[in-house]
């Protein structure tokens, strides 16, 4: 449940409250808006009904949050959260492209892509160092080193970096370089992990899973969030369903129910829904129409020769086409790109 404080109410009522409901065992996450704030209640809300919370002073009401989620939940926060990635803002009216290879293979490569997708107007940049295959004999990613070149095409570029963790053992390495930790589909429901990012501040993208439903992916990001990381971004990559013609099946329709259900800012992965550079376009499109924040791009200079995801890549002078349709198709929607 969540205990909305009138508008005016005093740090010492806010304080008083808190107190009350930890000494019953409880935990709190606490938004604080221009106007009011909003105090959550976490754990065995039934200790809480031992409390007359309504008659605490400063209180407005109380209410009931019949959902799972809870602080990803739109009942709890009501306005759209933005999340800051430096100068960068995820959520609201942004459409943000975050484009590059789906590996790192070599810095000299890593760089002039960086260079190539920002001139093209991306802005962020993506790229994996740690790579979770099917197969053990494909390539696995340049770890440690990968990081690295990230960073330098940071440097080179001034586009934040986002990259997948995979381990929760690795997140404070991964942190040390990245921008964003990006939770693939595989580790969508590795709790330890979402609790590891959830102690770190920087912003977790999250990845729907394989076969996940809408809600064990609003879950995964409560685990994060519960562990007091609020900077949370979701992304929809498609779902595997009975369809061969693709890698996967874009479920669109989890982009407009997410953004109903939940305040948390949404992307789409049209590069791993289709598995197929001739679609990326219209399910990019596609994206922007129904509200998404923005799309990660898969882009190689030379898909044939990619270590990883080569049929899902658009060469440069595709994602400079890609670019100039969205930023017409924006300004249409009202999109700020």
């Amino acid at each position: 449940m969540m205990v909305i404080m009138r508008d005016g109410a005093t740090d010492e009522e806010v304080q008083h409250l808190i107190d009350k409901v930890k000494s019953v065992g409880l935990d709190v996450h606490v938004s604080r808006g221009e106007f009011k704030t909003i105090i959550g209640l976490l754990g065995d809300t039934a200790k809480a009904r031992e409390l007359p919370l309504s008659a605490f002073p400063g209180v407005e009401k109380v209410v009931p949050i019949l959902k799972p989620f809870k602080l990803v939940s739109r009942d709890f926060k009501e306005e759209d959260t933005i999340v800051k990635v430096g100068d960068l803002s995820i959520g609201g009216n942004s459409f943000i492209v975050a484009a590059g290879p789906c590996a790192v293979e070599s810095k000299d490569q890593m760089v002039e892509i960086a260079k190539m997708v920002k001139k093209a107007g991306a802005g962020m940049l993506r790229g994996g160092a740690f790579k979770p295959r099917s197969s053990p004999y494909s390539f696995q990613g340049l770890g440690e080193d990968g990081l690295k070149i990230l960073a330098e095409a940071r440097e080179a570029t001034g586009l934040p970096v986002v990259t997948e963790v995979m381990d929760a053992g690795d997140v404070e390495l991964v942190a040390e370089y990245a921008d964003v930790l990006q939770i693939g589909a595989r580790n969508m429901q590795n709790f330890l992990l979402l609790k590891e990012v959830g102690m770190y501040e920087k912003p977790v993208l999250i990845k729907r899973g394989l076969s996940a439903t809408i809600e064990e992916l609003l879950m995964a990001a409560e685990y994060v969030m519960s562990g007091g990381n609020p900077n949370v971004i979701l992304c929809e990559r498609g779902i595997r369903t009975f369809e061969t013609y693709t890698r996967n099946t874009l479920d669109i329709s989890a982009v407009a129910l997410v953004k109903m259900l939940s305040h948390l800012p949404i992307l789409v992965d049209p590069s791993h829904a289709a598995g197929r550079w001739d679609l990326i376009e219209p399910l990019s499109m596609a994206a922007m129409a129904v509200g998404a924040h923005g799309v990660l791009i898969e882009v190689h200079p030379n898909p044939e020769d990619a270590l990883s995801d080569g049929a899902q890549s658009l060469k440069y002078n595709k994602f400079d086409l890609l670019m100039d349709e969205l930023k017409k198709t924006g300004a249409v929607f009202g999109k700020e790109m």
